[in-house]
């Protein structure tokens, strides 16, 4: 009985403490943020108000970029990439390519592949033996065509022996037969007692040049000729016989000229630049011979041999500083298959020539002009090469090249070199090299 009192009694005091405990919570002020901020900070607050700034993140530091500033490509770099472009084309994986540029203007190479590679320079040539020539012999230098007589003339009869000496003149023609016929007959000669002599002892008996082909169609080329033809005896014994002169001996000999007792009656000459205009220009191999055999027998030499012009044309190579035993010239105008050349070569002596005003004043007007004249007449038309490239053109089977001289859309002066060989068609290599110099000049 009195556990059950003394539980009740527990029991009615939990409950009261319960009621009051309730009671207190619902008589307590709601709790403000001020009740957690000291007296003090309150007060100050109250009496002056600031806004509170909201809480704001730490600003995340960006690491500064680089800048990037854009260099503009220059011209040299623009002609690199333009023409290593032009090279990467197909023919190239089936066919060889030597280039040259060279800046004159800057006096450095400009571009180059494979330009110390061995080509054949077909009537890239040309160029040897003009430059060579004009070096060697001088832009005065004269073809010479001479007539001499012997013995004495008596009543209109030459009781002697009549020389023509040849020179190896391309342009020698039936008008200087006729010089050569006039001459004799202003001496009072209207009979020749004695015999017709022509002296080719000027160079060797070889009326072809070294490697020549049966089917080249070019040649036989001799010390005389009647307009680039070995036909001059049969014209001049017609021409003595059509001017009235009776001839003792209708046949004509050869022999060399005595160095006594002989009289010169005439001399038909040719200039250099003369010879040289068609040997460039129009490209022509028999006058390229004859230039050749005009170094060849400098000095004096006689029966001179391709190999005596090769030997002093290598003597000019070897002045400028080049490799000259990595060279053949064979002959004077790029027909021969053992003619080899580099594109660095042709350059060399390119340069070479516009250096020098007594050489350059010659050759340049000799070259075929693109879009104007000569082999470049049709080639390059109507773009910024045309009227541009003054430059030296050759075609033999499976071998093109173009090497000469062109003013640069940046207006510098260049002299280039391009031979393209073992290509299935010469149409192919024309194509590039247009491509290239229309490129240089400005073009796209």
């Amino acid at each position: 009985m009195r556990r059950t009192v003394y539980t009740y009694r527990m029991m009615l005091f939990g409950a009261v403490c319960l009621l009051v405990s309730c009671g207190t919570l619902r008589q307590q002020p709601p709790v403000t943020n001020s009740a957690s901020i000291p007296q003090q900070v309150v007060e100050l607050t109250s009496i002056n108000p600031q806004p509170v700034a909201p809480e704001t993140q730490p600003e995340t530091q960006v690491a500064p970029q680089p800048t990037v500033t854009q260099v503009a490509e220059t011209w040299d770099e623009r002609v690199r990439r333009g023409l290593d472009s032009l090279c990467a084309q197909p023919l190239f994986e089936i066919s060889h390519l030597g280039m040259f540029v060279y800046d004159l203007t800057e006096n450095r190479p400009l571009y180059a592949r494979n330009a110390t590679h061995r080509l054949r320079p077909a009537s890239c040539q040309k160029l040897v033996t003009c430059i060579g020539a004009l070096h060697l012999l001088g832009g005065d230098y004269q073809f010479r065509t001479r007539l001499f007589t012997t013995g004495t003339i008596a009543g209109g009869v030459l009781n002697g022996d009549v020389y023509v000496v040849g020179g190896m003149d391309p342009l020698f023609s039936r008008s200087g037969v006729q010089q050569l016929t006039a001459a004799l007959t202003r001496e009072g000669i209207s009979s020749i007692d004695g015999h017709l002599y022509i002296d080719l002892s000027m160079k060797d008996d070889i009326g072809y040049g070294s490697g020549w082909s049966w089917d080249d169609d070019y040649g036989p080329y001799s010390p005389l000729m009647v307009d680039a033809k070995d036909q001059f005896a049969e014209q001049w014994v017609t021409a003595l016989g059509k001017a009235g002169i009776r001839l003792k001996y209708r046949t004509v000999g050869q022999k060399v000229l005595p160095t006594a007792g002989t009289r010169a009656l005439l001399t038909v000459t040719h200039q250099l630049d003369e010879v040289m205009l068609p040997t460039l220009k129009e490209s022509d191999n028999i006058y390229a011979e004859c230039i050749f055999f005009q170094i060849a027998a400098m000095g004096g030499q006689k029966l001179a041999t391709r190999k005596h012009a090769e030997e002093k044309i290598k003597g000019l190579l070897s002045q400028l500083g080049l490799p000259v035993d990595n060279y053949s010239i064979a002959d004077g105008s790029g027909l021969s298959p053992y003619d080899y050349v580099t594109p660095e070569m042709l350059v060399a002596l390119l340069n070479f020539a516009q250096a020098r005003p007594e050489i350059f004043n010659h050759l340049y007007p000799a070259l075929p002009i693109a879009g104007v004249d000569g082999t470049l007449e049709k080639r390059m038309l109507e773009t910024a090469a045309a009227n541009n490239v003054h430059a030296k053109t050759g075609t033999v089977t499976g071998v093109s090249s173009l090497s000469g001289y062109l003013t640069a859309s940046n207006g510098h002066l260049l002299t280039f070199s391009i031979i393209n060989q073992g290509i299935p068609r010469s149409s192919l290599g024309r194509e590039f090299q247009d491509q290239v110099c229309c490129f240089l000049c400005g073009g796209k």
